[in-house]
Protein backbone atom coordinates (compact mmCIF):
# COMPACT_ATOMS: atom_id res chain seq x y z
CA UNK A 1 0.00 0.00 0.00
CA UNK A 2 1.33 3.43 -0.96
CA UNK A 3 2.56 5.62 1.89
CA UNK A 4 0.85 8.96 1.27
CA UNK A 5 2.88 10.76 3.95
CA UNK A 6 5.77 11.02 1.52
CA UNK A 7 5.83 11.34 -2.26
CA UNK A 8 7.56 8.93 -4.60
CA UNK A 9 8.01 11.66 -7.20
CA UNK A 10 7.75 15.45 -7.34
CA UNK A 11 6.84 17.89 -10.10
CA UNK A 12 7.94 21.53 -10.17
CA UNK A 13 6.01 23.76 -12.55
CA UNK A 14 2.26 23.36 -12.81
CA UNK A 15 1.47 24.76 -16.23
CA UNK A 16 -0.43 22.37 -18.49
CA UNK A 17 2.43 19.94 -19.18
CA UNK A 18 3.58 19.82 -15.57
CA UNK A 19 0.10 19.47 -14.10
CA UNK A 20 -0.83 16.74 -16.58
CA UNK A 21 2.37 14.84 -15.84
CA UNK A 22 1.68 15.07 -12.09
CA UNK A 23 -1.85 13.77 -12.67
CA UNK A 24 -0.46 10.92 -14.80
CA UNK A 25 1.76 9.80 -11.92
CA UNK A 26 -1.19 10.04 -9.53
CA UNK A 27 -3.37 8.03 -11.88
CA UNK A 28 -0.78 5.27 -11.68
CA UNK A 29 -0.96 5.15 -7.90
CA UNK A 30 1.96 7.36 -6.94
CA UNK A 31 1.91 10.12 -4.35
CA UNK A 32 3.19 13.27 -6.04
CA UNK A 33 4.73 16.35 -4.45
CA UNK A 34 3.80 19.50 -6.37
CA UNK A 35 5.29 22.98 -6.31
CA UNK A 36 4.99 26.12 -8.41
CA UNK A 37 6.92 29.36 -7.96
CA UNK A 38 3.58 31.19 -7.95
CA UNK A 39 1.68 29.77 -4.99
CA UNK A 40 -1.67 30.65 -6.58
CA UNK A 41 -0.91 28.14 -9.33
CA UNK A 42 -0.42 25.38 -6.75
CA UNK A 43 -3.65 26.36 -5.01
CA UNK A 44 -5.51 26.32 -8.33
CA UNK A 45 -4.10 22.87 -9.13
CA UNK A 46 -5.12 21.48 -5.75
CA UNK A 47 -8.60 23.00 -6.04
CA UNK A 48 -9.13 21.24 -9.38
CA UNK A 49 -7.33 17.94 -8.86
CA UNK A 50 -6.25 17.75 -5.26
CA UNK A 51 -6.80 14.57 -3.28
CA UNK A 52 -4.62 12.31 -1.18
CA UNK A 53 -2.40 11.67 -4.19
CA UNK A 54 -0.81 15.14 -4.08
CA UNK A 55 1.37 16.85 -1.47
CA UNK A 56 1.44 20.60 -2.19
CA UNK A 57 4.41 22.66 -1.06
CA UNK A 58 4.84 26.40 -0.57
CA UNK A 59 8.65 26.38 -0.71
CA UNK A 60 11.35 24.35 -2.43
CA UNK A 61 12.55 23.18 1.00
CA UNK A 62 9.07 21.93 1.92
CA UNK A 63 8.80 20.25 -1.48
CA UNK A 64 12.12 18.42 -1.03
CA UNK A 65 11.24 17.38 2.53
CA UNK A 66 8.06 15.70 1.29
CA UNK A 67 9.95 13.35 -1.07
CA UNK A 68 11.13 9.88 -0.10
CA UNK A 69 14.81 8.99 -0.56
CA UNK A 70 16.41 8.96 -3.03
CA UNK A 71 14.43 12.05 -3.94
CA UNK A 72 13.15 12.27 -7.52
CA UNK A 73 12.04 15.71 -8.73
CA UNK A 74 10.97 16.62 -12.26
CA UNK A 75 11.31 20.23 -13.39
CA UNK A 76 8.70 21.36 -15.95
CA UNK A 77 9.49 25.07 -16.32
CA UNK A 78 10.56 27.34 -19.17
CA UNK A 79 13.91 26.42 -20.70
CA UNK A 80 16.91 28.61 -20.01
CA UNK A 81 17.53 30.81 -16.98
CA UNK A 82 14.33 29.70 -15.21
CA UNK A 83 15.46 26.07 -15.39
CA UNK A 84 18.93 26.93 -14.06
CA UNK A 85 17.40 28.85 -11.15
CA UNK A 86 15.18 25.95 -10.09
CA UNK A 87 18.01 23.43 -10.51
CA UNK A 88 20.22 25.45 -8.17
CA UNK A 89 17.45 25.84 -5.61
CA UNK A 90 16.77 22.11 -5.67
CA UNK A 91 20.44 21.21 -5.47
CA UNK A 92 20.88 23.43 -2.41
CA UNK A 93 18.03 21.63 -0.63
CA UNK A 94 18.83 18.07 -1.72
CA UNK A 95 21.27 15.48 -0.41
CA UNK A 96 23.77 13.14 -2.01
CA UNK A 97 22.17 10.56 -4.33
CA UNK A 98 19.01 12.58 -5.01
CA UNK A 99 17.83 12.99 -8.61
CA UNK A 100 16.96 16.18 -10.49
CA UNK A 101 15.08 15.64 -13.75
CA UNK A 102 14.69 18.33 -16.41
CA UNK A 103 11.62 17.35 -18.42
CA UNK A 104 11.53 20.45 -20.61
CA UNK A 105 12.88 21.00 -24.12
CA UNK A 106 16.40 21.97 -23.08
CA UNK A 107 19.27 22.45 -25.49
CA UNK A 108 21.37 19.32 -25.03
CA UNK A 109 24.62 21.27 -24.53
CA UNK A 110 22.96 22.97 -21.54
CA UNK A 111 22.10 19.52 -20.22
CA UNK A 112 25.71 18.36 -20.60
CA UNK A 113 26.84 21.42 -18.62
CA UNK A 114 24.20 20.99 -15.93
CA UNK A 115 24.89 17.30 -15.52
CA UNK A 116 28.57 18.01 -14.97
CA UNK A 117 27.85 20.72 -12.42
CA UNK A 118 25.22 18.74 -10.51
CA UNK A 119 27.14 15.46 -10.46
CA UNK A 120 30.07 17.36 -8.89
CA UNK A 121 27.71 18.08 -5.99
CA UNK A 122 26.94 14.39 -5.48
CA UNK A 123 23.51 14.55 -7.15
CA UNK A 124 22.13 12.96 -10.31
CA UNK A 125 20.93 15.14 -13.18
CA UNK A 126 18.69 13.55 -15.79
CA UNK A 127 17.88 15.48 -18.96
CA UNK A 128 14.65 13.90 -20.18
CA UNK A 129 12.83 14.39 -23.45
CA UNK A 130 9.05 14.04 -23.14
CA UNK A 131 6.93 13.92 -26.29
CA UNK A 132 3.19 13.73 -26.73
CA UNK A 133 1.97 17.20 -25.86
CA UNK A 134 -0.68 17.85 -23.25
CA UNK A 135 -2.61 14.68 -24.01
CA UNK A 136 0.50 12.53 -23.90
CA UNK A 137 1.65 14.01 -20.60
CA UNK A 138 -1.67 12.98 -19.05
CA UNK A 139 -2.35 9.67 -20.77
CA UNK A 140 1.08 8.32 -21.63
CA UNK A 141 3.94 10.10 -23.43
CA UNK A 142 7.10 8.83 -25.06
CA UNK A 143 9.91 9.49 -22.60
CA UNK A 144 13.64 9.81 -23.40
CA UNK A 145 15.73 10.06 -20.21
CA UNK A 146 19.50 10.51 -20.20
CA UNK A 147 21.71 10.45 -17.10
CA UNK A 148 23.52 7.72 -15.23
CA UNK A 149 22.55 4.05 -15.08
CA UNK A 150 22.20 4.44 -11.31
CA UNK A 151 19.66 7.24 -11.65
CA UNK A 152 17.66 5.24 -14.20
CA UNK A 153 17.51 2.27 -11.84
CA UNK A 154 15.61 4.50 -9.39
CA UNK A 155 13.70 6.73 -11.79
CA UNK A 156 13.15 4.45 -14.78
CA UNK A 157 10.44 2.18 -13.37
CA UNK A 158 8.22 5.19 -12.59
CA UNK A 159 8.74 6.74 -16.01
CA UNK A 160 8.15 3.44 -17.78
CA UNK A 161 4.97 2.99 -15.78
CA UNK A 162 3.41 6.30 -16.88
CA UNK A 163 4.67 6.18 -20.48
CA UNK A 164 2.64 5.02 -23.44
CA UNK A 165 2.78 1.28 -24.08
CA UNK A 166 2.75 -0.50 -27.45
CA UNK A 167 2.26 -4.27 -27.48
CA UNK A 168 3.00 -4.23 -23.75
CA UNK A 169 6.35 -2.45 -24.23
CA UNK A 170 6.81 0.93 -22.48
CA UNK A 171 7.69 3.87 -24.70
CA UNK A 172 10.52 4.81 -22.38
CA UNK A 173 14.09 3.59 -22.10
CA UNK A 174 17.45 4.83 -20.84
CA UNK A 175 18.92 6.72 -23.82
CA UNK A 176 22.46 7.30 -22.59
CA UNK A 177 24.59 9.56 -20.38
CA UNK A 178 24.36 13.34 -19.74
CA UNK A 179 22.83 15.11 -22.79
CA UNK A 180 21.75 12.01 -24.77
CA UNK A 181 18.08 12.22 -23.79
CA UNK A 182 17.66 15.84 -24.77
CA UNK A 183 19.71 15.38 -27.95
CA UNK A 184 17.42 12.56 -29.08
CA UNK A 185 14.32 14.60 -28.20
CA UNK A 186 15.73 17.54 -30.17
CA UNK A 187 16.16 15.38 -33.29
CA UNK A 188 12.73 13.85 -32.70
CA UNK A 189 11.34 17.39 -32.92
CA UNK A 190 13.38 18.07 -36.04
CA UNK A 191 11.86 15.02 -37.72
CA UNK A 192 8.49 16.33 -36.55
CA UNK A 193 9.17 19.64 -38.35
CA UNK A 194 9.94 17.83 -41.61
CA UNK A 195 6.96 15.50 -41.23
CA UNK A 196 4.55 18.38 -40.62
CA UNK A 197 5.95 20.45 -43.50
CA UNK A 198 5.76 17.65 -46.06
CA UNK A 199 2.20 16.84 -44.97
CA UNK A 200 1.45 20.54 -45.46
CA UNK A 201 2.99 20.41 -48.92
CA UNK A 202 0.85 17.37 -49.78
CA UNK A 203 -2.27 19.28 -48.69
CA UNK A 204 -1.18 22.32 -50.70
CA UNK A 205 -0.73 20.23 -53.85
CA UNK A 206 -4.10 18.51 -53.47
CA UNK A 207 -5.74 21.88 -52.89
CA UNK A 208 -4.10 24.06 -55.50
CA UNK A 209 -2.88 21.60 -58.15
CA UNK A 210 -5.66 19.01 -58.00
CA UNK A 211 -8.32 21.62 -57.07
CA UNK A 212 -9.81 19.66 -54.17
CA UNK A 213 -11.68 21.24 -51.25
CA UNK A 214 -10.51 20.76 -47.63
CA UNK A 215 -13.39 18.41 -46.75
CA UNK A 216 -12.44 16.09 -49.62
CA UNK A 217 -8.75 16.29 -48.72
CA UNK A 218 -9.68 15.34 -45.15
CA UNK A 219 -11.33 12.20 -46.53
CA UNK A 220 -8.19 11.41 -48.51
CA UNK A 221 -5.98 11.77 -45.42
CA UNK A 222 -8.33 9.47 -43.49
CA UNK A 223 -7.97 6.91 -46.28
CA UNK A 224 -4.18 7.28 -46.23
CA UNK A 225 -4.19 6.79 -42.46
CA UNK A 226 -5.53 3.26 -43.02
CA UNK A 227 -2.35 2.23 -44.88
CA UNK A 228 1.42 2.66 -44.72
CA UNK A 229 1.07 6.36 -43.90
CA UNK A 230 -0.77 5.57 -40.66
CA UNK A 231 0.47 8.06 -38.06
CA UNK A 232 -0.67 10.55 -35.46
CA UNK A 233 0.14 13.53 -37.68
CA UNK A 234 -1.82 12.16 -40.66
CA UNK A 235 -4.73 11.44 -38.30
CA UNK A 236 -4.90 14.95 -36.87
CA UNK A 237 -4.38 16.50 -40.31
CA UNK A 238 -7.68 14.96 -41.39
CA UNK A 239 -9.35 16.41 -38.29
CA UNK A 240 -7.99 19.91 -38.93
CA UNK A 241 -9.00 19.89 -42.60
CA UNK A 242 -12.51 18.66 -41.80
CA UNK A 243 -13.13 21.42 -39.24
CA UNK A 244 -15.59 24.16 -40.22
CA UNK A 245 -15.23 27.61 -38.66
CA UNK A 246 -18.38 28.38 -36.67
CA UNK A 247 -18.06 32.15 -37.14
CA UNK A 248 -17.82 32.17 -40.94
CA UNK A 249 -18.97 28.74 -42.08
CA UNK A 250 -15.75 28.41 -44.07
CA UNK A 251 -13.18 25.63 -43.67
CA UNK A 252 -11.14 26.49 -40.58
CA UNK A 253 -7.92 26.04 -42.59
CA UNK A 254 -8.93 29.08 -44.69
CA UNK A 255 -9.21 31.44 -41.72
CA UNK A 256 -5.99 30.39 -39.96
CA UNK A 257 -3.12 32.80 -40.70
CA UNK A 258 -0.51 30.97 -42.77
CA UNK A 259 2.41 31.87 -40.52
CA UNK A 260 3.91 28.92 -38.62
CA UNK A 261 5.53 29.42 -35.23
CA UNK A 262 8.49 27.57 -33.76
CA UNK A 263 10.06 27.27 -30.33
CA UNK A 264 13.61 26.47 -31.39
CA UNK A 265 14.10 22.70 -31.36
CA UNK A 266 14.01 22.51 -35.17
CA UNK A 267 16.67 25.19 -35.46
CA UNK A 268 18.76 23.40 -32.81
CA UNK A 269 18.52 20.18 -34.81
CA UNK A 270 19.80 21.88 -37.95
CA UNK A 271 22.59 23.72 -36.12
CA UNK A 272 23.74 20.50 -34.46
CA UNK A 273 23.61 18.69 -37.81
CA UNK A 274 25.77 21.40 -39.37
CA UNK A 275 28.32 21.00 -36.58
CA UNK A 276 28.30 17.22 -37.08
CA UNK A 277 28.44 17.48 -40.88
CA UNK A 278 25.18 15.57 -41.36
CA UNK A 279 22.85 16.65 -44.21
CA UNK A 280 19.37 16.88 -42.69
CA UNK A 281 17.98 18.61 -45.76
CA UNK A 282 14.30 17.82 -45.13
CA UNK A 283 14.47 19.15 -41.58
CA UNK A 284 16.43 22.21 -42.70
CA UNK A 285 13.93 23.06 -45.42
CA UNK A 286 11.07 22.63 -42.94
CA UNK A 287 12.69 25.11 -40.54
CA UNK A 288 13.32 27.58 -43.37
CA UNK A 289 9.72 27.14 -44.59
CA UNK A 290 8.41 28.18 -41.19
CA UNK A 291 10.72 31.18 -41.16
CA UNK A 292 9.60 32.17 -44.65
CA UNK A 293 5.93 31.79 -43.73
CA UNK A 294 6.50 34.29 -40.92
CA UNK A 295 8.16 36.87 -43.20
CA UNK A 296 4.77 38.39 -43.94
CA UNK A 297 5.81 41.91 -45.08
CA UNK A 298 8.33 40.39 -47.48
CA UNK A 299 5.77 37.89 -48.78
CA UNK A 300 3.17 40.61 -49.30
CA UNK A 301 5.67 42.69 -51.26
CA UNK A 302 6.58 39.69 -53.43
CA UNK A 303 3.04 38.74 -54.43
CA UNK A 304 3.31 40.85 -57.58
CA UNK A 305 6.23 38.77 -58.86
CA UNK A 306 5.46 36.67 -61.97
CA UNK A 307 4.83 32.96 -61.47
CA UNK A 308 5.94 31.63 -64.82
CA UNK A 309 3.56 28.73 -64.18
CA UNK A 310 2.99 26.35 -67.07
CA UNK A 311 -0.18 24.38 -67.78
CA UNK A 312 -2.70 22.65 -65.57
CA UNK A 313 -3.03 19.22 -64.02
CA UNK A 314 -4.11 16.60 -66.55
CA UNK A 315 -4.94 13.64 -64.26
CA UNK A 316 -6.12 14.83 -60.81
CA UNK A 317 -7.12 11.35 -59.63
CA UNK A 318 -3.77 9.80 -60.56
CA UNK A 319 -2.02 12.82 -59.02
CA UNK A 320 -3.58 12.06 -55.63
CA UNK A 321 -1.92 8.63 -55.62
CA UNK A 322 1.35 10.18 -56.78
CA UNK A 323 1.24 12.60 -53.85
CA UNK A 324 0.60 9.74 -51.43
CA UNK A 325 3.66 7.85 -52.66
CA UNK A 326 5.83 10.96 -52.73
CA UNK A 327 4.72 11.82 -49.20
CA UNK A 328 5.70 8.37 -47.95
CA UNK A 329 9.12 8.53 -49.63
CA UNK A 330 9.83 12.03 -48.30
CA UNK A 331 8.84 11.00 -44.77
CA UNK A 332 11.23 8.05 -44.93
CA UNK A 333 14.03 10.41 -45.96
CA UNK A 334 13.28 12.70 -42.99
CA UNK A 335 13.47 9.80 -40.54
CA UNK A 336 16.61 8.43 -42.20
CA UNK A 337 18.34 11.80 -41.92
CA UNK A 338 17.23 12.16 -38.28
CA UNK A 339 18.63 8.74 -37.38
CA UNK A 340 21.87 9.65 -39.19
CA UNK A 341 22.18 12.72 -36.98
CA UNK A 342 21.49 10.73 -33.82
CA UNK A 343 24.13 8.17 -34.83
CA UNK A 344 26.68 10.93 -35.46
CA UNK A 345 25.84 12.73 -32.20
CA UNK A 346 26.13 9.51 -30.26
CA UNK A 347 29.55 8.79 -31.74
CA UNK A 348 30.72 12.36 -31.16
CA UNK A 349 29.77 12.33 -27.47
CA UNK A 350 30.28 8.64 -26.66
CA UNK A 351 26.64 8.05 -25.72
CA UNK A 352 26.17 4.61 -27.35
CA UNK A 353 22.56 5.37 -28.31
CA UNK A 354 20.79 2.34 -29.79
CA UNK A 355 18.56 3.37 -32.74
CA UNK A 356 16.37 0.31 -32.16
CA UNK A 357 15.42 1.72 -28.77
CA UNK A 358 14.33 5.01 -30.31
CA UNK A 359 12.23 3.41 -33.04
CA UNK A 360 10.62 1.29 -30.32
CA UNK A 361 9.75 4.08 -27.88
CA UNK A 362 8.56 6.41 -30.67
CA UNK A 363 5.85 3.95 -31.71
CA UNK A 364 3.45 5.36 -29.12
CA UNK A 365 2.82 8.54 -27.14
CA UNK A 366 4.99 10.87 -29.19
CA UNK A 367 4.01 13.29 -31.95
CA UNK A 368 5.88 11.40 -34.70
CA UNK A 369 4.45 8.00 -33.82
CA UNK A 370 3.82 6.14 -37.07
CA UNK A 371 3.14 2.67 -38.39
CA UNK A 372 6.43 2.43 -40.24
CA UNK A 373 8.44 2.83 -37.03
CA UNK A 374 7.89 -0.91 -36.66
CA UNK A 375 9.68 -1.27 -39.99
CA UNK A 376 12.55 0.88 -38.67
CA UNK A 377 12.86 -1.45 -35.66
CA UNK A 378 13.00 -4.38 -38.08
CA UNK A 379 15.62 -2.61 -40.19
CA UNK A 380 17.98 -2.04 -37.27
CA UNK A 381 17.35 -5.51 -35.88
CA UNK A 382 18.34 -6.98 -39.25
CA UNK A 383 21.43 -4.77 -39.53
CA UNK A 384 22.30 -2.49 -36.58
CA UNK A 385 25.14 -0.99 -38.66
CA UNK A 386 23.10 -0.18 -41.77
CA UNK A 387 24.64 2.92 -43.35
CA UNK A 388 21.24 4.53 -44.02
CA UNK A 389 17.65 3.48 -43.55
CA UNK A 390 17.28 4.03 -47.30
CA UNK A 391 19.57 1.00 -47.78
CA UNK A 392 17.37 -1.34 -45.76
CA UNK A 393 15.77 -3.77 -48.27
CA UNK A 394 12.22 -2.94 -47.18
CA UNK A 395 12.64 0.82 -47.49
CA UNK A 396 14.65 0.47 -50.70
CA UNK A 397 11.74 -1.45 -52.21
CA UNK A 398 9.18 1.08 -50.96
CA UNK A 399 11.08 4.04 -52.37
CA UNK A 400 11.72 2.23 -55.65
CA UNK A 401 7.97 1.76 -56.02
CA UNK A 402 7.42 5.46 -55.22
CA UNK A 403 10.12 6.95 -57.44
CA UNK A 404 8.08 7.62 -60.58
CA UNK A 405 5.31 9.25 -58.54
CA UNK A 406 7.84 11.26 -56.52
CA UNK A 407 9.43 12.64 -59.67
CA UNK A 408 6.08 13.44 -61.27
CA UNK A 409 4.98 15.35 -58.16
CA UNK A 410 8.16 17.44 -58.06
CA UNK A 411 7.97 18.19 -61.79
CA UNK A 412 4.26 19.02 -61.66
CA UNK A 413 4.63 21.32 -58.65
CA UNK A 414 7.58 23.10 -60.24
CA UNK A 415 5.73 23.49 -63.53
CA UNK A 416 2.68 24.92 -61.74
CA UNK A 417 4.70 27.26 -59.51
CA UNK A 418 3.78 25.58 -56.20
CA UNK A 419 6.41 25.49 -53.42
CA UNK A 420 7.51 22.02 -52.29
CA UNK A 421 10.78 22.52 -50.38
CA UNK A 422 10.74 19.19 -48.52
CA UNK A 423 9.42 17.06 -51.39
CA UNK A 424 12.06 18.49 -53.73
CA UNK A 425 15.00 18.54 -51.32
CA UNK A 426 14.27 14.98 -50.19
CA UNK A 427 14.30 13.75 -53.78
CA UNK A 428 17.54 15.64 -54.44
CA UNK A 429 19.05 14.07 -51.32
CA UNK A 430 18.05 10.62 -52.55
CA UNK A 431 19.52 11.33 -55.98
CA UNK A 432 22.73 12.69 -54.44
CA UNK A 433 23.09 9.67 -52.19
CA UNK A 434 22.76 7.18 -55.06
CA UNK A 435 24.93 9.09 -57.57
CA UNK A 436 28.28 7.61 -58.55
CA UNK A 437 29.73 11.07 -59.16
CA UNK A 438 28.78 14.43 -57.64
CA UNK A 439 29.83 17.98 -58.64
CA UNK A 440 31.95 18.04 -55.47
CA UNK A 441 34.93 17.22 -57.71
CA UNK A 442 34.55 20.63 -59.34
CA UNK A 443 34.20 22.29 -55.93
CA UNK A 444 37.46 20.69 -54.80
CA UNK A 445 39.11 21.97 -57.98
CA UNK A 446 37.82 25.48 -57.28
CA UNK A 447 38.98 25.31 -53.66
CA UNK A 448 42.41 24.22 -54.76
CA UNK A 449 42.58 27.03 -57.36
CA UNK A 450 41.75 29.92 -55.01
CA UNK A 451 42.99 28.55 -51.70
CA UNK A 452 45.43 25.69 -52.33
CA UNK A 453 43.18 23.43 -50.30
CA UNK A 454 44.41 20.35 -52.22
CA UNK A 455 42.43 17.42 -53.58
CA UNK A 456 42.54 13.65 -53.75
CA UNK A 457 42.73 11.64 -56.99
CA UNK A 458 40.62 8.69 -58.09
CA UNK A 459 43.60 6.75 -59.46
CA UNK A 460 46.18 6.85 -56.66
CA UNK A 461 46.39 7.70 -52.93
CA UNK A 462 47.63 10.96 -51.47
CA UNK A 463 46.72 14.65 -51.56
CA UNK A 464 47.64 16.90 -54.46
CA UNK A 465 47.79 20.56 -55.50
CA UNK A 466 47.92 22.07 -58.98
CA UNK A 467 50.21 25.09 -59.33
CA UNK A 468 47.46 27.15 -60.95
CA UNK A 469 49.31 30.48 -60.98
CA UNK A 470 52.55 28.93 -62.28
CA UNK A 471 52.95 26.21 -64.90
CA UNK A 472 49.83 24.26 -63.75
CA UNK A 473 51.81 21.18 -62.98
CA UNK A 474 50.65 18.96 -60.13
CA UNK A 475 52.58 18.46 -56.91
CA UNK A 476 51.94 16.10 -54.04
CA UNK A 477 50.93 17.97 -50.92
Amino acid sequence: MTDHSQAQIGVIGLAVMGSNLARNFANHGYTVAVYNRTAAKTEEFMARYGDGSFLPAETIEEFVASLERPRRAIIMVQAGAATDAVINQLADAMEEGDIIVDGGNALYTDTVRREKEISARGLHFVGTGISGGEEGALNGPSIMPGGTEESYASLGPLLEDISAHVDGTPCCTHIGPDGAGHFVKMVHNGIEYADMQVIGEAYHLLRYAAGLEPARIAEIFREWNEGDLNSYLIEITAEVLAQVDTATGRPLIDVIVDSAGQKGTGRWTVKAALDLGIPVTGIGEAVFARALSSARPQRRAAQSLPSGALGTLEDPEGFVEDVRRALYASKVVAYAQGFDEIKAGSQEHGWDVDPRDLATIWRGGCIIRAKFLNRIVDAYNANPEVESLLLDPYFTEQITESLDSWRRVVVTATRMGLPIPVFASSLSYYDSLRSERLPAALIQGQRDYFGAHTYERTDRPGRFHTLWSEDRSEVEA
